[in-house]
């Protein structure tokens, strides 16, 4: 593996790989320039067989040392990227130049065909898989859960709807907090927006202001980061997803399934794929406030035999087809399947 760094290179380490610093995360055109000859040479030094690139940066320097060493490039398309003109849609288009292209969503599947002219036989859908060994409700202690309940301040009996994901405008927090205040019965309620404002300071005072203009000071409160999902999703009565802007896959859509939880879903994008309307959750127009209160009404009134059945649902669709173990086979197979062809014993 090589990349500039990060919190994960230890993990890399500890489960046996290799990793090596390389600056290609920048998009200085001299470095990415520089950077086909070091990926080449770590190519022809390390023998190494394919290479995958999941960011555009990279990828057009790992295109180049591909062709240069003759070995299949695997490109994984994973964002909705922006392409509101010419340039770039050409800067994002190297993301469908792949022997073979993942799609993390049936959604990115089309646009990538639609938008970038990719060709249909090359692209493969693998939906981004969910750790089921850490968001399954029976892995999570008491204890956990209590902590965090303490940490919040939350009451025994709140009813608590949670937004999680980083607090930046495209996930639509304006939209949940105007609902919020559409509710008529507010009796314990408790909305927790949960995810870093990776220094977005003043959005972050924007969804104050927006919060005391409403009075929900008491109802409404901005957690911050939180290192245990699993525990928080335990702790929720329904999770949300209020993105304005299509979400390329929606992993917390799926983690908060894989937990059992009632889950609500802005109508666009690969949520389409990943929630069934009225069997797992809810799916409401983007930036519907009124259908999104009429949605939450519905979660927060589900008698216990009912949420069972949807938790039951919701767990067993995760498992059918978003875990992380069926992520890699499925990579696993479009690796073999390169492979097979460069051996030319399979198409």
């Amino acid at each position: 593996m090589a990349s500039s760094g990060g919190i994960m290179v230890r993990e890399v380490e500890r489960g046996g790989g290799k990793h090596i610093a390389l600056p290609v995360d920048s998009k200085n055109p001299l470095v990415m320039q520089r950077n086909i000859g070091r990926i080449a040479n770590l190519v022809r030094r390390h023998n190494v067989d394919i290479l995958h690139v999941r960011s555009r940066a990279p990828a057009w320097s790992a295109l180049a040392a591909a062709r240069r060493t003759n070995v299949p490039l695997v490109t994984t398309f994973h964002g909705n990227y922006t392409a509101g003109n010419p340039l770039k849609r050409w800067y994002n288009s190297v993301m469908a130049r792949g022997d073979r292209v993942i799609a993390i969503s049936q959604f990115i599947g089309d646009q990538v065909r639609s938008r970038y002219a990719a060709d249909p036989a090359k692209i493969r859908v693998i939906p981004r898989g969910v750790d089921v060994g850490v968001f399954d409700p029976a892995a999570v202690s008491a204890q956990r859960v209590i902590q965090l309940a303490e940490l919040w301040r939350l009451p025994d009996d709140a009813r608590v709807v949670m937004l999680p994901g980083r607090l930046t405008r495209w996930k639509g927090h304006s939209v949940l907090i105007e609902a919020i205040a559409r509710l008529e019965d507010r009796t314990g309620l408790r909305c927790i927006l949960v995810g870093s404002d990776q220094g977005r300071t003043a959005y972050v005072r924007e969804l104050e202001n927006e919060i005391a203009r409403r009075n929900l000071q008491n109802i409404v409160q901005i957690a911050g980061d939180c290192r245990d999902m699993a525990a928080a999703f335990m702790l929720a009565d329904v999770v949300v997803s209020t993105s304005v802007e299509a979400e390329a896959f929606g992993r917390v859509i799926a983690e908060a399934q894989a937990m059992g939880r009632p889950v609500i879903a802005t109508d666009h994008g690969a949520a389409r794929e990943t929630v069934a309307q009225k069997e797992t959750g809810w799916l409401v127009p983007p930036g519907d406030a009124s259908a999104l209160a009429v949605a939450l009404r519905e979660a927060l009134a589900l008698d216990a035999a009912t949420r069972d059945a949807l938790a039951r649902r919701a767990i067993e669709n995760v498992r059918a087809d978003y875990t992380k173990e069926l992520m890699c086979n499925r990579t696993l197979a479009v690796y073999e399947e390169l492979l097979a062809e460069k051996r030319g014993d399979g198409a």
